[in-house]
């Protein structure tokens, strides 16, 4: 299997191959348009912006399954993303990222790379631990997805490279892009 393997529906309802994007640089990300973490779409976006003529996308994925942070559908999601954001990579509907109705996807990406431990010197990343533990311990175990603005670093083969948490630098992550996309030129 290959991520190349995977259909998902946008936002505006047409189904997508991956293999749409074969070929290309992707990181893709659970997002919530709710979320204390939702500064980083205009991070997001300017990498998009920044790389996509590299053969470089990130595709945004809308959960709703970390403290109801996205209750709207996918189209209302992406229209709030590209007002209040500036969002223009591709946004998909609503899935679900953990348990048994897990986006085929995600159940793909999640047991490709396993999460890291959680960074005990980073306070923000134990706030977030400390409140998963208390709301949805099962999260935390095994390969699940901890919270919104997981990301999954694809290369242009389609195999999955890296895993970020929602706390990590912003900083690492695109260096890890650009070593990637330099690698494939």
């Amino acid at each position: 299997m290959s991520i190349y393997n995977y259909l998902a529906k946008k936002s505006n309802g047409d189904i997508v191959s991956m293999q749409t994007y074969k070929g290309q640089t992707m990181l893709i990300v659970n997002t919530a348009n709710k979320c204390d973490f939702t500064y980083q779409f205009e991070d997001l976006q300017r990498i998009y912006e920044k790389y996509n003529n590299k053969g470089f996308t990130v595709l945004g994925f809308p959960s709703n399954q970390f403290a109801n942070q996205n209750p709207e559908d996918g189209a209302e999601t992406a229209r709030a993303c590209r007002t209040s954001y500036g969002v223009q990579f591709p946004m998909y509907d609503v899935i679900d990222v953990n348990g048994e109705t897990t986006h085929p996807l995600y159940n793909y990406l999640k047991h490709e790379v396993e999460p890291r431990p959680v960074d005990t010197s980073n306070i923000q990343e134990v706030i977030l631990t400390n409140k998963v533990k208390e709301i949805y311990p099962d999260y935390l175990i095994g390969n699940n997805i901890r919270w919104n603005f997981t990301k999954f670093l694809v290369d242009a083969q389609g195999q999955v490279i890296k895993r970020f948490e929602p706390c990590d630098s912003i900083l690492e992550i695109e260096n890890a892009i650009e070593e990637l996309i330099a690698a494939n030129q």
